[in-house]
Order: structure tokens, then C-alpha cells, then sequence
């Protein structure tokens, strides 16, 4: 599991870090730490719908905070719960580019455990980084 939730960051929201040694691995740890908030046991989400992403952005934290956005935005106006299957970010000229693969199914209340819904990736403490290790990042969620 390379993400873990940081208690001490945020008192009415979540807060996570999340880490990976290529800017893909860290998107796909941020989105199951994102999904994760919301479901208890991330393998109750079949394989039965899938979605195709493509952002694009100047920055690489912008991205990542679009496409987390994305994913939310899917929970909500879809009532699909979606995991991240094959991720590829690129540079280009005007900044970064993804291409996501994600699937999922329908929310569903008896067969999800449920914890928190989750509106929002908010730009409080927002951060993403490269280090030594690869990739990090910091993402506050509004519930």
C-alpha cells in the first residue's frame, strides 16, 4: 500500500500521503488512497464498467489533482466507484499529458462497505514532489 492517512494534517477531512517511483505509480496510490476513503476493502470493486481518462495540464500537480477530481466526479455523477488499471503521463510542450484506463462498477451500499463520501480534493497543503525515492504526494480531501 503506498499511500498511508495523516491524522494530524486535517481535523474535518482526510489527509494522505502517497508515493511511487514514476509519476504513474504515485497517481494510481492517490487514486486508490482517494477510493479508499470511500470503500473499506478496495477488491469489493469488480471489473464491470470502464472508463478512458485523458487530462492534460502545465503542471504535474494540477494533473494529478484533476484526476483525482475525475475520479470523484465519476462517484458522483455516474455512481461509479472506478480503480486506475493502466496509467501513462507524458511531457509535452504546453506541459503534462494522461492517458487512464479505470475500471469499476455501481455503488452499491450492501455490497461496498462504505465509510466516507468524498466531495472534493481540496488545494490546502496540496503537493507533489520528486525526491530521491521517486515521487510523492500530499492531498487533502474535503468529506
Amino acid at each position: 500500500m503506498p499511500y498511508k492517512y495523516l491524522e494530524e494534517i486535517a481535523i474535518a477531512d482526510i489527509a494522505f500521503e502517497a508515493w511511487g517511483s514514476t509519476p504513474e505509480e504515485l497517481f494510481k496510490a492517490a487514486a486508490d488512497a482517494t477510493m479508499n476513503v470511500m470503500v473499506a476493502d478496495l477488491s469489493t470493486v469488480a471489473d464491470r464498467e470502464k472508463r478512458r481518462i485523458e487530462l492534460e495540464e502545465e503542471n504535474l500537480d494540477l494533473l494529478l489533482f484533476n484526476f483525482l477530481q475525475e475520479l470523484i466526479y465519476y462517484k458522483d455523477a455516474q455512481r461509479l466507484l472506478l480503480r486506475v488499471d493502466n496509467i501513462h503521463i507524458e511531457k509535452t510542450q504546453k506541459g503534462f499529458k494522461l492517458q487512464a484506463e479505470a475500471h469499476g462498477e455501481e455503488l452499491n451500499p450492501e455490497k461496498h462497505d462504505l465509510r466516507v463520501d468524498v466531495k472534493a480534493v481540496t488545494l490546502h497543503q496540496f503537493q507533489v514532489k520528486k525526491t530521491s525515492e521517486g515521487w510523492w504526494a500530499q492531498v487533502i480531501l474535503d468529506i
